[in-house]
């Protein structure tokens, strides 16, 4: 898995995405719900990146902590050991092979991103365009599309199951790039430990700022 890869899905950590108390009627409606019940999520994830042809070039899997607003823990533990760890002002990118660590400046990399749509401060109207795509195989399916037309991702989709759990999530990217989640083993809003968004670099690590 290269930086540019984890660059353009990292945000994908939020996916985060736990279960609602409450049963929704509609997709937007369990989003809304999530945001405004869930303070901290806990989470297993599996990732599938898929070419503009459909064909699945690469899969990964890993474990993903967030506390809104802001902080976030992304960790890939295959097929290469990744970290992606957000704090609220930074967001560092540590490659475990490589030792190297690139650090940006938090809000620069956020953007209108999945990390916006789920974990920002502000309304999701703000950055993004919601719109109900139904129901398939009971899995109920919104649509969101960013307004800011400089972001990375096309568009995001999120299903939820009847019980109001976020279960899938696809990003497609501007160069047609398909990403794939699925989650697993949700816990919402667990006791997480108070360094658990908190990246000291390794000793005798690469440091790259952008």
């Amino acid at each position: 898995m290269n930086l540019s890869f984890l660059r353009s899905t990292f945000l994908l950590c939020i996916l985060w995405l736990c279960t609602s108390s409450s049963v929704a009627e509609t997709a937007i409606d369990n989003l809304k719900l999530f945001i405004q019940q869930t303070q901290t999520v806990q989470a297993h994830f599996s990732q599938a990146l898929a070419d503009r042809n459909a064909r699945i070039i690469q899969r990964s899997s890993g474990i993903m902590q967030f506390e809104r607003p802001d902080k976030f823990r992304w960790i890939y533990k295959t097929p290469y050991e990744q970290s992606i760890i957000g704090d609220g002002e930074k967001v560092w990118f540590y490659d475990h092979d490589l030792n190297q660590v690139t650090v940006r400046e938090f809000n620069i990399a956020i953007g209108s991103s999945p990390a916006a749509l789920l974990a920002g401060s502000g309304t999701i109207e703000e950055n993004f365009a919601l719109v109900n795509l139904g129901k398939q195989e009971e899995i109920e399916w919104l649509e969101a599309t960013p307004k800011n037309k400089d972001s990375t991702f096309e568009f995001i989709q999120m299903g939820f199951s009847q019980q109001g759990e976020l279960q899938f999530m696809a990003l497609r990217d501007n160069f047609g790039q398909t990403t794939y989640l699925t989650f697993s083993e949700l816990n919402k809003n667990p006791k997480l430990p108070d360094d658990a968004f908190r990246f000291v670099p390794p000793e005798g690590v690469d440091i790259i700022s952008e």
